[in-house]
């Protein structure tokens, strides 16, 4: 068992610290010295997370997962959204085996995966990606184990770069495969998720929804700003079934990602 001295306070939640430490407790005693850490990446490591935020979590492990450990973990996040509370619905995150968390070469395999407010597992590649490893490595908050930085090799630049411009033509229709443009929350997602690819594909770096926009309002012309205010400012609404996009609200998303695709046509390359 890891004998590293666990962070009491990883976020500024005293509720979601109390999932997290029993989720690392849980680990400790499911994984014994197979577990290397647990971590937080996402909008938490980023410094931007609020209440409207989920929290995404890696639990990391020396060693594949075996089917007991699956069958102990699926039923802790099983339990959990069954509680009270507010965090108990916005947990997402994954176990990764340290190996192919390391370096990309371990990318598309599939981890044990919980999704936002779900109760059921799935195993899934939805954390294992450049952008979940570039956020772990510069910004990833230790609940228990060794520095974040020491799991991830460094993430060429040109790496993120290409992520980001292989996700910007597909990204509206990817989106609308889960979420309607026509629900207003879906339509806010839209435009910070085109910042936030505009902003890695400039900078070869991941911001924060806030910081995206943010640096988007500088960099990119004043016919977007209005668009990009409102959906910042409209993140306080949450998500609200009832809740509709203006359609000219959505017509605007829809040609602020065409815009950012051009910009990917001729953006940087190194």
């Amino acid at each position: 068992m890891i004998g590293d001295e666990v962070n009491p306070a990883p976020t500024p939640f005293a509720e979601l610290n109390g999932l997290l430490l029993e989720i690392a407790a849980h680990a400790q005693r499911v994984f014994l010295d197979d577990l290397v850490g647990v971590y937080l990446q996402g909008s938490f490591a980023l410094g931007a997370a609020d209440l409207h935020s989920d929290c995404d979590f890696l639990v990391v492990v020396h060693a594949p997962v075996t089917a007991a450990q699956e069958a102990h973990v699926r039923r802790l996040h099983d339990d959990i959204p069954t509680r009270s509370g507010h965090w108990v619905h916005h947990l997402e995150g994954s176990y990764p085996v340290a190996a192919e968390l390391r370096t990309l070469d371990g990318s598309g395999r599939p981890w044990l995966y919980i999704d936002h407010g779900w109760r059921e597992m799935q195993w899934d590649v939805h954390c294992n990606n450049e952008v979940a490893r570039w956020i772990l490595r510069h910004h990833g908050v230790r609940v228990i184990g060794p520095p974040p930085e020491q799991l991830v090799d460094p993430i060429p630049p040109a790496v993120m770069r290409d992520g980001a411009r292989k996700a910007i033509p597909t990204a509206i229709s990817d989106i609308e495969g889960w979420v309607s443009l026509d629900q207003a929350w879906g339509q806010r997602y839209a435009v910070v998720m085109m910042c936030r690819l505009l902003y890695t594909l400039e900078t070869a770096e991941v911001a924060s929804k806030r910081a995206a926009i943010t640096w988007a309002r500088e960099h990119v012309g004043r016919e977007w700003h209005s668009l990009l205010t409102r959906a910042m400012e409209g993140r306080t609404r949450g998500w609200d079934p009832d809740d509709r996009a203006l359609p000219d609200e959505v017509t605007q998303t829809r040609a602020f990602a065409d815009y950012v695709a051009g910009r990917s046509l001729s953006g940087p390359s190194a």
